[in-house]
């Protein structure tokens, strides 16, 4: 049954109806498209319900080029309280997805656990909740808030020792995501970023890279279990790295290729004008897999919450078109703290997941026969034309499938949890 209520649920049914015919008019199955999309797993990410704080008993504060900004009351102040919002995020989005965890956000009975001693056993408890809600967990090392981060170098660090220290971090979470994948029996991402970098122009960008290259294979040496995927994700630059990233997007390109795992390619780690959605076929004949991270930077990395705009739309059309939905993972990358988090987060997968219909309801076949045939007017006409189509009806559809509220009904839903629950967290 839906949920809805200005939405009801015969006119509901009565949109989708006319819509399917408007679509089909122009040879697109709306029923498809609808099956297709239920099939795509979307990581949301825990790090928008704290404010990238995580779970430590002793935490160093937030640095590594990350900035949460705002001061926005009710955020999640432990594990069971993160939970119990994400959850109230998943009931807002229709489908079943994933929760993608920071080392940092660990559970430990309140013992002190350094970086390199992590393992399967601090995360069972997101484990039993995760199988309890028929979610996924993909997860990432946490390179920066630590003391052995301090110098702004990590796995390229010119110390022996701290590199030692990182590496066997590196290897820990590979660990704790091959638990999750073995567990709960689906794919498990475990993506690697860090800080390293200089603030200015520094003397030998050489031989840092070098270090990295050393300390990943190290990293990388014993090949990931069945269903565990490794990522690495570059960047373009960082707070305190303005001038000189250690792992930049073309040094991770090309250790992704060479060693045969997934780039990370996140929306907003490259150059302000610069959009990923061409990059995703470039690398496509040379990788069998592809992590993406949807954020949306302004002017900067800035991270702000996810909206359905130009750039997500021509990377999800660019997706569907190359037929690379089973080759690409969707995990959301943002934190924004001068908002209702919960709110940020539905906002943020459901834009995502609307981009992803609009591409499925494009009729691709017939725009590549128009171009193929140098009819471009034709081309530019049909996709200019399928901006107005009645996208909502069959998102409004989706939505009542999955029995989560349609259009902006989820806003009560959002108000009541803030009233009830966010609103007496001090």
């Amino acid at each position: 049954m839906g949920r809805t209520t200005v939405f009801g649920r015969a006119q509901l049914a009565s949109d989708y109806r006319r819509a399917k015919e408007i679509y089909s008019s122009m040879g697109v199955d709306s029923d498809t498209a609808l099956e297709r999309l239920s099939k795509i797993k979307i990581s949301m990410h825990c790090w928008q319900g704290d404010d990238v704080g995580g779970f430590e008993v002793k935490k160093g504060a937030l640095d590594g080029g990350l900035v949460a900004t705002g001061n926005y009351p009710g955020k999640a102040r432990n594990a069971d309280e993160l939970r119990m919002d994400a959850e109230k995020a998943f009931s807002l989005i229709p489908g079943k997805h994933k929760f993608n965890l920071h080392a940092i956000y660990l559970e430990s009975d309140g013992r002190f656990v350094e970086r390199d001693q992590i393992g399967p056993e601090h995360f069972k408890n997101w484990i039993a909740w995760a199988k309890e809600n028929k979610l996924g967990l993909d997860f990432n090392g946490t390179f920066f808030s630590h003391p052995k981060a301090s110098s702004g170098f990590t796995l390229s660090n010119a110390d022996k020792s701290v590199r030692k220290f990182w590496i066997e971090h590196g290897k820990r979470a590979r660990q704790v995501a091959a638990k999750f994948a073995k567990d709960l029996g689906q794919a498990s991402v475990c993506n690697l970023w860090i800080p390293d970098g200089a603030k200015d122009f520094p003397a030998d960008r050489l031989s840092p890279r070098k270090r990295l290259i050393e300390s990943l294979d190290e990293i990388f040496k014993t090949p990931a279990p069945k269903n565990a995927k490794d990522a690495v994700e570059g960047k373009l630059f960082g707070i305190g790295s303005e001038e000189y990233v250690v792992g930049s997007n073309e040094f991770y390109l090309g250790y992704a290729i060479s060693r045969k795992i997934m780039p990370c390619m996140d929306m907003g780690h490259y150059h302000p004008t610069e959009g990923i959605y061409d990059k995703v076929s470039a690398v496509a004949g040379f990788l069998s897999e592809i992590l993406v991270h949807v954020s949306r930077p302004i002017r900067w990395d800035s991270d702000h919450v996810v909206i359905l705009n130009d750039d997500l739309a021509n990377l999800a059309r660019e997706i569907v078109r190359a037929n690379m939905l089973d080759r690409v993972y969707f995990a959301t990358d943002f934190f924004d703290a001068s908002i209702n988090r919960i709110g940020a987060w539905v906002v943020g997968v459901r834009s995502l997941q609307k981009a992803l219909l609009a591409a499925l309801l494009e009729p691709s076949a017939r725009l590549r026969e128009f171009e193929d045939s140098g009819m471009n007017a034709e081309k530019l006409a049909l996709a200019e034309e399928m901006k107005t189509m009645p996208l909502g009806a069959v998102w409004n559809q989706f939505c009542d499938m999955n029995s989560v509220p349609a259009g902006h009904e989820w806003l009560e839903e959002l108000n009541k949890y803030e009233n009830n629950v966010l609103s007496k967290r001090i």
